[in-house]
């Protein structure tokens, strides 16, 4: 359930990130999708893979809004009236998109996580009788220098 919950909010700071009249929320919005993937990532398992994620993406996006301020002259942002009344209609096509999606997308007749998969033999080890168990990072170091 929380797989399919944890990327709403990564699509609509993607959406953000385009719809945003300051540029400065337009680089502060990525900043929020890198958030929730790395923690997508750290569900999944993939602990390294999302550490170095933030590290890199959060690094770029420190250095456009270096540039981003340096730049442009930023004003206040007006939310005009005009948007706001196609607020209903927009929310109720979001709201059939995401049930078409969920619909669609049902992960017994498309598997998007592979579980089918055996990757034991990557994560343990036999030693001297011992069964080792190894992190990911373990795992992905002895794949890469061995």
């Amino acid at each position: 359930m929380i797989l399919s919950v944890m990327p709403s909010p990564t699509f609509v700071s993607g959406l953000m990130v385009v719809c945003a009249k300051n540029p400065v929320h337009s680089v502060l919005f990525p900043i929020l999708i890198f958030c929730n993937t790395s923690g997508l990532l750290i569900l999944l398992g993939l602990h390294f893979s999302a550490m170095i994620f933030l590290v890199v993406h959060i690094g770029a996006i420190a250095i456009s809004f270096l540039f981003v301020v340096m730049m442009f002259n930023i004003q206040i942002a007006e939310i005009h009236k005009e948007v706001l009344r196609y607020l209903p209609v927009s929310g109720i096509i979001g709201l059939i998109f995401w049930w078409e999606m969920f619909f669609i997308l049902d992960n017994d007749t498309i598997q998007l996580l592979p579980t089918h998969k055996n990757t034991t033999s990557l994560r343990h080890r036999v030693y001297a009788g011992k069964v080792r168990s190894w992190t990911n990072l373990e795992t992905l170091g002895n794949l890469l220098y061995t």
